[in-house]
């Protein structure tokens, strides 16, 4: 393993840390990273993969006041268009997938970042469409969970069983995908070498993120976490534009 791929696995660390605190999901952070060393389509099923270790962890790690009616009604939609996202994605151009992540990247950010007091109502239409639109994305461009977050803060719950009932439905959602991604032809070899450390990092990761979130404000972070993807988003659509064919 080369000098590069260890850094790899530091950016995976970090892009953990900060899902983990900041409440956007891992991916977020993760995708643009692991798009620097593989292309694409190896990035939506190293990612899924990823995911659902991470998933485990954090449902593990944060586990009470689950809300199992929000589950039903996020999660269901949230598989259900994943598994149509992931059939999606293979009929894109890579590039093309990556212009519309960078895009999504900084239109989120922005939108947060402006739009400080966004809220969705509390009702089960805004649950179904915010499951509906979060498993589309992540199963287009693997990240979705900033569209479920944004939904299930609406209904104004506790810290850790946002974290847990996140999880739960993130975790359905990225086994659905990763079978999706398989038959794609998307998880290769090159892939499955890596998942042992992604397994280790997945829960260090967490913990590590638990324990900020117990001396940091969640909104400070978060705040910190937006301009990253900001970052991260504008980095990631022009270099797909220069790169674009």
């Amino acid at each position: 393993m080369k000098n590069l791929e260890y850094l790899f696995l530091l950016l995976a660390l970090m892009a953990e840390i900060f899902g983990t605190v900041g409440g956007f999901g891992s991916s977020v952070f993760f995708v643009p990273v692991a798009n620097i060393y593989f292309d694409f389509q190896t990035v939506l099923g190293i990612t899924a993969l990823f995911h659902v270790a991470s998933n485990l962890s954090k449902i593990a790690m944060f586990k009470k006041g689950i809300d199992k009616k929000l589950i039903t009604y996020i999660g269901i939609p949230a598989v259900a268009f994943v598994i149509i996202g992931g059939i999606i994605a293979k009929y894109l151009n890579e590039y093309i997938l990556e212009i519309f992540l960078g895009v999504f990247l900084i239109g989120l950010s922005l939108l947060f970042l402006i739009k400080k007091g966004l809220i969705l109502k509390p009702n089960k239409r805004e649950a179904l469409l915010g499951g509906t639109f979060s498993g589309l994305f992540a199963g287009i461009l693997g990240t979705g969970g900033a569209i479920r977050g944004l939904t299930m803060a609406a209904f104004n719950l506790e810290k850790n069983a946002f974290i847990a009932t996140s999880a739960i439905i993130d975790f359905f959602v990225d086994f659905s995908r990763s079978v999706v991604y398989f038959l794609n032809g998307f998880i290769t070899m090159e892939v499955l070498i890596y998942i042992p450390f992604l397994i280790v990092i997945s829960i260090v990761g967490t913990y590590l993120g638990k324990l900020l979130l117990k001396r940091i404000s969640q909104e400070t972070f978060k705040k910190l976490s937006l301009y990253l993807i900001l970052i991260i988003g504008i980095s990631t659509f022009v270099s797909a534009l220069l790169r674009f064919k």
